[in-house]
């Protein structure tokens, strides 16, 4: 073998220099103040100018350099050309370094589907914006806890906020970067913003500290804006110690991986698979483990219908116990696919 680095270091180490790039685009609109929102779905359901140019920035960037790769993002956007200020060319340096899993040594473009999510947590994203506007500086302190923030500091939301993008091969989420765009924000003026992470199977995780949860207390993080009974009652039936209710997936992971909870438990239809592909494999990665309510893997072929439609259940450790303390009501519910 030559010395080059193998084709999916390669676009592991673009998909973290793009990702940096669709978080400075994120942060860029924020601060502008000019978001550009539209309702795909409803309240619930948004799209801002900062997951239309993220999107672009991303899978033209990954497209031009891996043009047989299937890219699937979440926006659905016009065919149009991509400005070329948003065209991100770099690759990590330290990424190319590592030495690729031997199993995934002789991947090829046509085998691997990349999954994107532009700006996991738009509507929490909104609403930092709003308080954005109308307060320039904001201490908040970092607890981890969302529960008790009071909404005219709303700016804690932007933790929330995160670039997803998955990487898949043979319907598996082998690898994933996860950038934080205002990871840093409540350190002020002057603070560095941003964080990316990335994980590989058979590699590991890089870019945070793992640490393990509590082992006295169960913490399962929720839903904040997407939740119903189904969801209540799944929670609820963990018996848990603790319950943090924050939006998006990303976040999510980052609470686990960080020992800041126990379990993800989304007893619901409404995650799709560019929310879970990038997650899934860093959280895979340390060791954890993401299944539907079932127990059941997702696949990420790119045929696959986009819905998780059996509900969303991630740890990292002990997931055999929360799989079964799943209500046979969800169960029935949420049909595995």
């Amino acid at each position: 073998m030559s010395g080059s680095p193998a084709l999916i270091m390669r676009l592991v180490a673009s998909a973290f220099s793009v990702a940096e790039k669709a978080g400075n685009i994120v942060r860029t609109v924020l601060h502008s103040g000019e978001l550009g929102i539209v309702e795909k779905t409803g309240a619930n359901d948004l799209q801002t100018l900062a997951d239309r140019l993220a999107q672009q920035s991303i899978c033209a960037s990954l497209s031009r350099r891996f043009p047989k790769i299937t890219i699937i993002g979440e926006e659905e956007l016009p065919c149009e050309e991509v400005r070329e200020d948003l065209v991100e060319n770099g690759q990590n340096e330290e990424i190319l370094q590592k030495k690729c899993p031997p199993e995934y040594s002789e991947l090829t473009e046509e085998e691997l589907v990349v999954w994107v999510d532009p700006l996991d947590g738009t509507k929490e994203y909104t609403e930092a914006s709003r308080c954005h506007r109308h307060q320039t500086e904001v201490q908040i302190p970092h607890t981890g806890s969302v529960v008790t923030q009071p909404h005219s500091t709303a700016l804690w939301l932007l933790d929330n906020v995160t670039v997803l993008i998955g990487i898949a091969y043979g319907g598996r989420a082998i690898a994933g970067v996860i950038n934080q765009p205002f990871y840093n924000y409540q350190l002020g003026t002057g603070a560095t913003l941003g964080r990316t992470m990335w994980g590989m199977l058979g590699l590991g995780a890089f870019g945070f500290k793992l640490q393990n949860p509590p082992d006295d207390k169960r913490i399962v993080t929720t839903t904040r804006s997407h939740s119903n009974k189904l969801v209540t009652d799944c929670v609820d039936a963990m018996e848990p110690h603790e319950v943090i209710r924050v939006g998006g997936a990303g976040n999510k992971i980052i609470q686990l991986v960080e020992g800041k909870a126990s379990a993800y438990v989304f007893a619901s239809p409404g995650c799709k698979k560019w929310d879970t592909c990038a997650t899934e494999a860093l959280l895979h990665a340390v060791g954890g483990k993401l299944t539907d309510m079932h127990g059941n893997a997702y696949r990420y072929d790119a045929n696959v219908k986009y819905m998780n439609s059996a509900g969303v259940l991630a740890t990292l450790r002990n997931h055999e116990y929360y799989v079964s303390r799943v209500p046979q009501s969800v169960l029935q519910a949420l049909k595995s696919s």
